[in-house]
């Protein structure tokens, strides 16, 4: 009998097929006391297991590309964390197995990020699974990971790792389900790349029980168990009549009456360029430049290295525009030669331009090289600063940038509620805005992006974050600035009609989602978004701002 399941749809598509869960992960090792003589050679078993895993995560970014490459890249920095190590050694020195002092001593890091204000808790799964991993390799049982299937399947799992989705097949996995993870998870944005249907925060998906037929959409977050003849064929209809409207849309991003919406993507290197192009971007909106530091935590890329990465993403887009956010170190991406280790809370304090300003050298040496990068090049460079709170802020990373010689616009990030509030004091110092909307509903709702517990705030269609939205526009367009979204909001081909409507001048998005959004925005005018985005605002709650904004869409 077809029952309807629902959580929290991250990536668009439909997927039809039987339930595979996850393999298990690894069982606890027993507690058992080893020889004081055996210490020596057991610490050396937990740091040759440690450097494996440490270099399969880095071979499996290297494989991945792009944005999974650097989350991969961070994880190998996570099972080589020098204090954990010391903490296993410790506990080796005591009498623990290898296995043992590995599993022990993840588990008491595990604990001290629940208790640091819980901002690192969304790495909880990344944590678990390099451990998982170290511990398999000491037990000499496989990993746990993706099934073998030789048919294709829909993945159920409690969370995904990052180094098991940035390497899903999507010819075998034809979409996945999980129990945690919220709309701006690693595992959510790597879907999206891969352009593999997801819903994430779904309560109970670990019953579904193994074999039994599902129909996951991905867009509404609806999971349809066993489902009739009819809802498959209604589906399968839906899904067909989707990808015909994409491959007949083409061209700049745009409303049915002509107003001009760039449609640009979020990039995390050269790796992304590729399919960036593929999907008819206009040019990058979100050029992250963490992956170039996470090769080696201990000291920041030679400009050189700079110069040659920032060149082969700006040669891609001539007469293009793109955005390059400047280094984001910090709170889940801390970089041993920058961040501090011991910071109560390190979410509320020194990361983004914040770090950056603390080692003004790592900035210079960052916005030189862009310099250099751009020389020649026809193409439209503008450089953004993460993480800015107040005007002092903004001239601060503007005066930077004129330091460096950098010719270029100078721009801030709205990550912050403060950044929203006072945008057209900000706008005094740089040219434009551009909205994250990740970090911005994080830090507006107090509900970190990573726990699935806490995902309904997370909720992009919040009329709160809406609101600091339609604050950003008004004071872009009283300045005569844009205001653009890099967040991963823009990548909703629904609420991208409401962005329009609050005054957003730019989109952008991983590449897979651009051909959805240009279809979904050539299909209605400026004015009916401007009424969408007015009735999405007047609602109380995320699902009937969504509601509201459908029913203006649809002419309901």
């Amino acid at each position: 009998m077809e029952t309807t399941l629902r959580g929290v749809g991250v990536s668009h598509g439909v997927a039809i097929g039987e339930v595979r869960h996850m393999g298990t992960a690894v069982l606890e090792p027993p507690a058992k006391q080893i020889p004081a003589d055996e210490a020596e050679r057991e610490q050396g078993r937990a740091r040759q297991a440690v450097e494996a895993v440490a270099a399969d995560l880095i071979a499996r970014g290297n494989l991945a590309g792009g944005e999974a490459q650097a989350v991969l890249e961070a994880q190998a920095l996570m099972a080589q964390d020098p204090e954990l190590m010391a903490d296993v050694d410790r506990r080796i020195a005591v009498g623990s197995t290898a296995e043992r002092a590995v599993y022990d001593a993840f588990a008491a890091y595990r604990a001290l990020l629940a208790g640091a204000g819980e901002y690192l808790a969304g790495r909880v799964a990344d944590l678990d699974d390099v451990r998982n991993r170290i511990v398999a390799r000491l037990l000499g049982v496989p990993m746990p990971g993706v099934p073998d299937s030789d048919e294709p399947y829909v993945l159920i799992a409690r969370d995904l790792a990052p180094a098991d989705t940035a390497l899903l097949d999507p010819t075998l996995v034809l979409g996945f389900v999980t129990e945690e993870g919220g709309p701006t998870s690693h595992s959510a944005i790597l879907a999206r790349a891969l352009g593999v249907p997801a819903v994430v925060a779904l309560p109970g998906a670990g019953e579904l029980v193994e074999g039994t037929v599902i129909a996951v959409d991905g867009s509404t977050g609806e999971i349809f168990v066993e489902p009739s003849a009819e809802k498959r064929a209604e589906m399968e209809r839906a899904a067909a009549e989707r990808k015909a409207a994409l491959a007949a849309s083409s061209g700049p991003g745009a409303t049915s009456d002509g107003h001009k919406v760039p449609l640009l993507a979020n990039v995390g290197g050269p790796a992304d360029v590729a399919a960036a192009v593929g999907a008819g971007a206009e040019g990058v909106g979100l050029f992250r430049t963490e992956f170039l530091f996470l090769d080696d935590s201990k000291k920041a890329p030679s400009a050189e290295k700079q110069v040659e990465a920032y060149r082969t993403v700006l040669a891609a887009f001539p007469e293009g525009r793109v955005v390059v956010r400047v280094l984001d170190a910090g709170a889940d991406k801390p970089l041993e030669f920058l961040t501090p280790a011991d910071e109560p809370n390190p979410a509320l304090g020194v990361r983004g331009l914040r770090t950056l300003l603390d080692h003004p050298d790592v900035l210079r040496t960052q916005l030189s090289a862009l310099a250099m990068a751009a020389e020649g090049l026809p193409v439209y460079l503008e450089v953004m600063a993460p993480m800015v709170a107040d005007r002092t802020d903004a001239k601060a990373f503007a005066d930077a940038c004129r330091e460096a010689g950098l010719r270029a616009k100078f721009g801030a990030m709205v990550e912050i509620p403060s950044a929203a509030l006072r945008a057209r004091s900000i706008l005094q110092e740089v040219e434009f805005l551009s909205l994250g909307t990740n970090d911005l509903a994080q830090y507006t709702f107090a509900a970190d992006r990573q726990v699935g517990a806490v995902s309904r705030l997370q909720d992009p269609w919040q009329p709160a974050l809406l609101d600091l939205v339609a604050l950003s526009t008004e004071a872009a367009k009283a300045e005569g600035k844009s205001c653009g979204v890099c967040g991963e909001a823009a990548s909703d081909p629904l609420l991208a009609c409401v962005l329009t409507g609050l005054g957003v001048t730019s989109l952008s998005m991983g590449a897979a989602s651009i051909p959805y959004v240009r279809a979904t925005l050539s299909k209605h005018t400026l004015a009916q978004c401007e009424r969408a985005a007015a009735a999405a605002r007047a609602a109380d709650t995320a699902e009937d701002a969504r509601a509201a904004a459908q029913a203006v869409l649809s002419g309901e």
